[in-house]
């Protein structure tokens, strides 16, 4: 990040009044953990399984923030196996995929201080292994609500998940902020009228960036409570 870029980030994070926020919600993949090695082992399984070659670094760019289903219909779109792709990825156990996951630095740190005085949430384009991920990761216990893609009729940007924890809550998008890594969780905030907080990306437009998840208790503190 170049200092002007620094600085860019920094106004903005003053030009915010955190002291609104009652719910922060953050997205799961590349924000809660780090499940990049996880996920390309399960579509390479999946592939391997229809005799079809590994990701490529371009493939997994596109699928990445996708869910597991939109994916699989674009990996699968130009061969003989699109819908047995989707039947065979709900039969495929997560469990041998789950050690390849790692647990962002200071998001437990983080959460433990949210708590109680905000509410967190995630919502996610992630679907079955929600659950079985945030288990191992020993994530559970730190959320008040969670919507993933099975949650929903559209998956994000459209921002029906995020106005479902709005509407979990009873609170208005002024009181509310999404935590994510990708332009997908920019356009899903600004299409739900929220806050968009970039963690460890500072090319996104967003109205503050953290470095580490514990740079948020640091803009937080000293704000009053809402």
């Amino acid at each position: 990040m170049t200092f002007a870029r620094a600085s860019f980030v920094i106004i903005l994070a003053t030009m915010v009044d955190f002291g609104k926020l009652t719910v922060i919600i953050y997205d799961c993949d590349g924000v809660l953990i780090d499940s990049s090695q996880a996920n390309q082992a399960f579509y390479n399984h999946i592939l391997a399984h229809f005799e079809l070659p590994a990701l490529t670094v371009e493939q997994w760019e596109y699928v990445m923030p996708l869910t597991a289903p939109d994916a699989l219909t674009w990996l699968f779109r130009d061969t003989p196996f699109p819908a047995a792709a989707q039947e065979y990825q709900q039969t495929v156990d997560n469990t041998p995929f789950l050690p390849l996951l790692r647990v962002e630095p200071g998001i437990k740190e983080t959460l433990a201080h949210l708590r109680p005085r905000y509410r967190t949430a995630i919502a996610t384009n992630r679907g079955k292994s929600l659950v079985p991920v945030l288990h191992h990761a020993g994530l559970e216990t730190f959320f008040d609500y969670t919507v993933s893609s099975l949650d929903v009729t559209h998956a994000k940007p459209h921002p029906e998940c995020l106005r479902r924890v709005l509407e979990h809550f009873q609170v208005s998008p002024e009181k509310v902020c999404y935590i994510g890594d990708s332009d997908l969780d920019r356009e899903v905030s600004a299409r739900a009228g929220v806050l968009f907080g970039a963690y460890r990306n500072p090319a996104l437009q967003a109205a503050f960036h953290l470095k580490k998840h514990t740079d948020l208790l640091d803009l937080l503190r000293g704000w009053p409570e809402a």
